[in-house]
């Protein structure tokens, strides 16, 4: 079975502290829940948590949705952004199946990342790792209005904007997450075919603005 992989790269910096990290956590809940009651998304979506705060750091690896255990996240620190990235395209290289001659490998991995600032570090070497990765969809979210969209350009073309990071609107966003997913495994399935883009997704609800 091929799978799908699904990396989550969450902010968990200072800034994060209080309702957003809460909203997180309520968010990665409701997403898991959705999932599981989806056939095609039980069948082929892995999940994978990467947080970034001082240090980047992978907190699940990529495992099978029926056997994911939702991690213990928590909000203090700076937002190594670049280092979060550098990980990412790391762990892609052990934990996905390369197509070869021989085998189909695993689909592309989708990429979801959110942050609510600036990264304090340098993006740079983080953006050409993931540039040498494997990689489907990267869709990148801005929560609230202190979240750098410029930054975030540099890494995708799909970017998304919460106009706060409050609980309505960061629980909005991992709905539409999880109908992402489930859309995708769905895809997959029919037209054996990756999802490149916004374009392969649902369209975002009403609190998740696509910045052009």
């Amino acid at each position: 079975m091929r799978k799908l992989p699904v990396y989550l790269l969450l902010d968990t910096s200072g800034s994060m502290n209080g309702e957003p990290i809460e909203s997180v956590r309520n968010g990665m809940q409701t997403l898991l829940s959705a999932l599981r009651q989806d056939p095609h998304a039980i069948e082929s979506a892995w999940l994978s948590v990467i947080t970034f705060s001082d240090s980047a750091k992978q907190l699940t690896p990529l495992t099978e949705l029926g056997q994911f255990q939702m991690p213990a996240i928590s909000a203090s620190g700076t937002t190594s952004m670049g280092a979060a990235l550098s990980l990412l395209a790391e762990r892609v290289g052990h934990e996905v199946t390369k197509t070869t001659a021989d085998q189909k490998g695993d689909w592309k991995p989708i990429v979801f990342m959110m942050t609510d600032g600036d990264p304090t570090d340098d993006l740079a070497a983080g953006i050409a790792a993931i540039k040498a990765a494997r990689l489907g969809t990267v869709i990148a979210c801005a929560a609230g209005p202190n979240a750098n969209v410029r930054e975030l350009q540099r890494i995708t073309e799909s970017v998304v904007r919460l106009d706060t990071a409050d609980s309505n609107t960061i629980r909005a966003f991992f709905k539409w997450v999880s109908a992402s997913i489930a859309t995708t495994s769905q895809k997959i399935d029919l037209t054996k075919k990756d999802a490149n883009g916004l374009a392969d997704l649902p369209p975002p609800p009403p609190e998740v603005n696509v910045v052009l």
